[in-house]
Order: C-alpha cells, then sequence, then structure tokens
C-alpha cells in the first residue's frame, strides 16, 4: 500500500503542496486532477522520491519514500515515473529504447518482453525506427512501454497520453490500463482529461492550490460536485438555481421540454457527432445543453433537469 502522510512542499519561500493525506491499495488507479498550477506535476516527482519534502513521510509498504538528501541517484528502484518530456535516446531505435534497462544476459527473453510492450502501446512497426524520427505522440507511446519495461510496483504518469491522436488514445488507455490491472501495478496518473478518470480510475484526487479539496470515487465526484470547480474538472457545466437551491447540471442533464421556468434563447448549436451541443441564453447567462437535432438561433424553448 502507498501511504501519505500529511506532506508539505515548497519552492523557495513558495508553499506549493499542503496537508496532503491519502492512501492508495496495491494495484488501484488513482487520477489526480486539477487546474495547471494546482500541484500534481510536483506531486508525483515528491512521492518518486525526486525532491525532499518540508515535512510528512511517504510510504510503499513498510519501505519509506526518500529525496535527494539521502540516495545519491533520487528516484526509488520499485518506482517508475514517466514525466512530460519523454527522455528518449534519439539516436537509438525504438527497440532499444524500450529495452536499455533489460538484461542482456537472456537475450531471447528481452526481445520478447520489448515485442509486448510495443504491441501495448501500437508501436511495433517502428521497432527499428530510430527515435529522433518520430512524432511527439509516438515518443509519448515508446516513453510508455519503457516505464514498463521492469515491471515496477508502483508506475506514476504525468499527462500520459497529451501528445497521442485522439483516435489512437481511447484504444491506447484500454490496453495500458487493462494490463495495469492485470498486473496488480498501482497507477497515479496526473491528467486534465476527464476520460483518464470516469472510464479508468478506481479514485480520484481533486487538488486546488495545493491541496486536495475532494477525493473518492470518480462516479460519485461527478454526480455529486461539491461547487463548480470540482465539476468543471469534467467538461462544460451550468449553475442553475432549481426550486430556490443552486445545482451543478452538465449539458446532458438537460433537455428540452413543453413547459418550465427555465426558458432560453438558442445562441448557437454545435454539432458532436451523437449530437447538438446548444448553447442558449438565459437571463444574464449563457447556458449549455445537449439535443438531438439543430435549434434555430433565437429560438426560445424550455429545459427540464433529467
Amino acid at each position: 500500500m502507498l501511504q501519505i502522510k500529511d506532506i508539505h512542499f515548497s519552492y523557495q519561500e513558495s508553499l506549493v503542496l499542503k496537508q496532503i493525506n491519502f492512501s492508495l491499495s496495491k494495484g488501484k488507479n488513482l487520477a489526480l486532477i486539477g487546474e495547471s498550477g494546482c500541484g500534481k506535476s510536483t506531486l508525483l516527482k515528491l512521492i518518486y522520491g525526486l525532491y525532499d519534502l518540508d515535512e510528512g513521510q511517504i510510504f510503499w509498504n513498510d519501505m519509506e519514500v526518500l529525496g535527494p538528501k539521502h540516495h545519491l541517484i533520487p528516484g526509488m528502484p520499485f518506482m517508475k515515473y514517466l514525466a512530460q518530456d519523454f527522455d528518449l535516446m534519439p539516436f537509438i531505435t525504438v527497440a532499444e529504447n524500450v529495452g536499455k534497462y533489460l538484461s542482456n544476459f537472456f537475450p531471447e527473453d528481452k526481445q520478447a518482453r520489448i515485442s509486448e510492450l510495443l504491441e501495448i502501446v501500437e508501436m511495433t512497426e517502428y521497432a527499428n525506427v530510430k527515435a529522433k524520427f518520430l512524432s511527439g505522440g509516438q515518443m509519448q507511446r515508446v516513453a510508455i512501454a519503457r516505464v514498463l519495461a521492469l515491471e515496477p510496483e508502483v508506475l506514476l504518469l504525468d499527462e500520459p497520453f497529451s501528445h497521442i491522436d485522439n483516435f489512437r488514445k481511447n484504444s491506447l488507455r484500454r490496453k495500458l490500463f487493462g494490463y495495469l490491472k492485470e498486473q496488480q501495478i498501482t497507477c497515479i496518473v496526473a491528467t486534465h482529461d476527464s476520460t483518464d478518470v470516469l472510464a479508468f480510475a478506481d479514485e480520484v484526487a481533486i487538488i486546488k492550490d495545493g491541496k486536495i479539496i475532494e477525493s473518492g470515487i470518480p462516479k460519485f465526484i461527478y454526480d455529486n460536485p461539491r461547487d463548480k470547480y470540482v465539476a468543471s474538472l469534467f467538461g462544460d457545466v451550468n449553475e442553475i438555481e432549481i426550486n430556490g437551491e443552486l445545482k451543478y447540471v452538465y449539458p446532458h442533464q438537460l433537455k428540452v421540454s413543453i413547459n418550465s421556468d427555465i426558458k432560453v434563447e438558442i445562441v448557437n448549436s454545435y454539432f458532436r457527432g451523437s449530437h447538438y451541443l446548444i448553447e442558449a441564453k438565459f437571463g444574464n447567462q449563457n447556458l449549455f445543453f445537449e439535443n438531438d437535432t439543430i435549434l434555430e438561433n433565437g429560438e426560445v424553448v424550455c429545459l427540464k433537469k433529467v
């Protein structure tokens, strides 16, 4: 089990993280979400042991994670951390990058392991291509394979799909998180993408101004956001007073109705494939809702929460 106990961390005089507490069982996937600059990436680096804590402790089972003051080479051997810069060697091949830290003692086993990992990240056909010729998204996929090579007990991923094309991203996510669950590898993902959270995370921790303001099961937090900041991390959200109570309502939760107190004027319609996202004027604010068909600008309709 990973245990984070009341940690604090500052860059020079600026307090970046404060009173961070959580635990994560073996094989579970935790997503860290929050606005840019809230401390997600710094937290991953602290868990890996790249920085020294101001206060608090981090444990993996009975072993304490310690920073550079205690280790000549920072970072814990049972963890792997994938930063946003990939750190590939440009003048060797994709296969050589993936197998960089694998033993050469059993070359057939090494090659089989490289092939398995390239299959997971859908880079098999690029095995013999030098890294310098890859796109940003391809480099990111190779970097993911490389951190998996030695089967870490804990994997820390910082925006792992940020450079990857949308058409490939969903397939890669399913393969990667399926593999981690199968191998019982504990994973923490810092992300801006709500799909990483809702579809694959067992738990989510929401960070704001260096503190975890809410944590728990993603579906519960999505269905019951405590405020607009939390709700907006999952996409567009409307702030509406319903029956005298302020509610945070996602576009798919509003539908056109014959009669309702929520009467809006259509401003624009955005085609989303399976539906239209409709922007409408409601008093002094704009609301967003989903509809099967396009609506004319200036048209007045009633909405209800479903």
